[in-house]
């Protein structure tokens, strides 16, 4: 991470005006970090809650980087402040991928910080569940357009991280149009290529039973 200062430097004026869902792409987790570690820490500074979806190999490491952005991680999670889940703990509970469980939860964790007093919540998602061979990581495109329809109701911000290196560019395709608003090379862009949530589930289950999610990505 050393010797690298590209930041997400846009990120406080982008979420100003309501729900953010956004697609985050990068090349290998030190461009994951080094991109959003202001996006991250900005948060904190805003007394903001923040939630973050990893990968449970990936948790200390993830602590240990929170670390060296300047956030004090025990004091966060110890005041709610920062909640860090594991994959098994969201998206793959029970050992599959439920989208209708899943988009309660994430309505439930977005409420929950409203209920705690907090302004908003920046939810922080790291997607390579949906390359392991589970029951239901097929719906991941249709799990993020219908996330479109919950999202609204909060005022809140929500990157969907993607790893170039794991995911196949049919996937990185999909994953594109269920986002308004994108984020490459540390850069912030209302997403040309977005559509409407209706018009793309309506696209996608006329292609049953044709696989149109993470099983493209290999």
């Amino acid at each position: 991470m050393q010797g690298h200062d590209t930041s997400l430097e846009t990120a406080p004026n982008a979420l100003e005006g309501g729900s953010r869902h956004i697609c985050a792409f990068f090349n290998g987790m030190d461009e994951h970090y080094r991109v959003l570690r202001s996006f991250i820490k900005d948060g904190f500074d805003r007394a903001e809650r923040a939630v973050h979806i990893v990968d449970p190999e990936q948790r200390a490491d993830h602590l240990e980087r929170l670390g060296e952005a300047g956030i004090d991680v025990e004091q966060a999670m110890g005041g709610g402040q920062l909640e860090v889940r594991l994959w098994q703990e969201a998206y793959v509970r029970d050992d599959r991928f439920d989208q209708d469980a899943m988009l309660g939860l994430i309505e439930e964790l977005l409420r929950a910080g409203g209920a705690a007093g907090y302004r908003r919540t920046r939810l922080l998602a790291q997607m390579e569940w949906a390359l392991l061979d589970k029951p239901g990581v097929d719906d991941l495109i249709e799990y993020e357009t219908r996330l479109n329809h919950v999202l609204p109701q909060f005022d809140s911000a929500v990157i969907c991280s993607y790893d170039l290196s794991k995911f196949g560019g049919s996937t990185v395709m999909l994953a594109l149009r269920t986002h308004p608003v994108v984020l490459i090379g540390g850069l912030l862009h209302e997403n040309p290529f977005y559509v409407d949530p209706d018009e793309l589930l309506l696209e996608l289950r006329e292609q049953r039973p044709a696989s149109v999610g993470a099983g493209t990505a290999h």
